[in-house]
């Protein structure tokens, strides 16, 4: 059984259903601020996260980079901590203290034994709801900020993504890259970003998930009193960002001339978005084309021929959008082999879709990708989380291997035909002079 996100008075609490070793349950709290649990009971830890409804995506172009820059100035102190004391209070108890940025989202997460959890609520929770932003914070981070774009950069395995998505959805929110530019973020200033930070960091806009051996009750009795003066009003949680018009795409080439070791390949498409029926069958697809060392790419690229180390498919669902990419990196000299190799098999897939065999392997290996990956308290976290913030409600798993079981050759073969045979897109990164790569 499944409970729609929204369907919940503030301060009631619901049991979303229970599965494996303990239950899901969720409490609306005043101002819309949700708690999500999983109870845990075999384990000796617990994972704390914050979600914000807000990343890249959401930045109008004077704030390209915000998201990501108000989570790194989030470190750096409260009206009650500092930055020493907010990391050497979670290194004292030996846990882990992190954040990340996406396009639609940002987290800020603790994990620590299951004794230390109301220390990780107070620390994570006093970093999200009583940030100062200082003006001398905000310019050390700046520098910060910088070099890890430099860094980006400098390594061309990661900067071609960014480059990807550029060449697919253009100077738009979802092309634009995560970290900014270094014009944007030079000019960012406190009073942005702490205006982005009042704005945004609101608890209708926040989702909080703890998975562990924890108890439910007493994680919202610990929330509540470390988010106490947030929680007035009758604010409903935001909704999902759901069924939103279909995001337009514009398939480029980009070639970036640039002095590499390897040459650098990223082939592909726009794919379905995150609630769209079809995400199983083109996982499928993903898991057999390119997806583990017995698909037909790593096969054909690199065992049989030699010419890659590595090479893989792998896809990414937004809202309202999604991709299907292919990655490769090979000698300079060996880009058109490669990438005439990786469109002959995107081909053959589209025209004679998978053989029986590599739809039951790829079956199988996304269902054993989905258990193994949840056999953390991180990772539990982490799907009830976004399940909560970015999904009309919390699929079982054991639906989600159902749904994944009943994908055939037919659907599979429809996802290619719609997703593999559109306009792509490509970029290429290396020393390649002024090649043309185009078919």
């Amino acid at each position: 059984m499944t409970l729609p996100a929204r369907a919940q008075e503030p301060g009631t609490t619901t049991t979303i259903h229970t599965e494996g070793a303990g239950a899901v349950r969720r409490t609306v709290l005043p101002g819309g601020l949700r708690v999500i649990t999983e109870t845990m009971p075999t384990v000796r830890s617990a994972a704390f996260g914050i979600w914000s409804g807000v990343g890249s995506r959401d930045e109008a172009v004077p704030d390209a980079g915000a998201s990501h820059y108000l989570e790194h100035v989030l470190f750096k102190g409260t009206r009650t901590r500092s930055a020493l004391e907010i990391s050497a209070a979670i290194d004292a108890v030996g846990g882990d203290l992190n954040a990340f940025t996406a396009k639609e989202y940002t987290c800020y997460y603790a994990r620590v034994l299951d004794s230390d959890l109301p220390l990780a609520v107070d620390v994570v929770s006093d970093m999200v709801a009583a940030s100062v932003n200082r003006p001398e914070d905000v310019e050390a981070e700046r520098g910060v900020i910088l070099e890890e774009i430099h860094m980006r950069d400098d390594d061309p395995g990661d900067l071609i993504h960014d480059e990807f998505a550029i060449a697919l959805y253009g100077d738009t929110p979802l092309g634009r890259p995560i970290l900014g530019t270094v014009d944007s973020i030079n000019a960012l200033t406190r009073e942005r970003i702490h205006g982005y930070y009042r704005e945004h960091y609101v608890p209708s806009n926040l989702v909080v998930s703890v998975a562990g051996n924890i108890d439910h009750d007493e994680v919202v009795r610990l929330v509540s009193r470390a988010f106490a003066e947030h929680l007035t009003g009758d604010a409903a949680p935001a909704a999902p960002r759901l069924n939103g018009a279909p995001v337009p795409v514009d398939p480029r080439t980009r070639v970036i001339d640039k002095d590499t070791e390897q040459a650098h390949i990223v082939l592909g498409a726009a794919g379905v978005s995150r609630t769209d029926e079809r995400r199983f069958a083109l996982g499928v697809l993903n898991a057999a084309l390119g997806g583990g060392m017995s698909s037909r790419l790593f096969q054909e690229v690199r065992e049989k021929r030699g010419l890659a180390y590595s090479v893989y498919s792998y896809t990414a669902q937004y809202a309202d959008s999604g991709i299907f990419g292919v990655y490769a990196g090979c000698q300079p000299g060996k880009v058109e082999e490669v990438l005439s190799i990786c469109r002959d098999e995107v081909g053959k897939v589209v025209g004679e879709s998978l053989s029986a065999e590599e739809l039951e392997r790829g079956k199988g290996q996304l269902r054993g990708a989905m258990v193994l990956g949840l056999e953390d308290t991180g990772s539990r976290m982490s799907r009830i989380g976004k399940s909560e913030l970015v999904y009309e409600s919390l699929l079982p798993v054991e639906e989600v291997l159902a749904r994944i079981e009943a994908v055939t050759l037919d659907d599979v073969r429809a996802i290619a035909r719609e997703v593999l045979d559109a306009p792509q897109a490509l970029t290429v990164i290396g020393p390649v002079g002024d090649r043309d790569f185009s078919r």
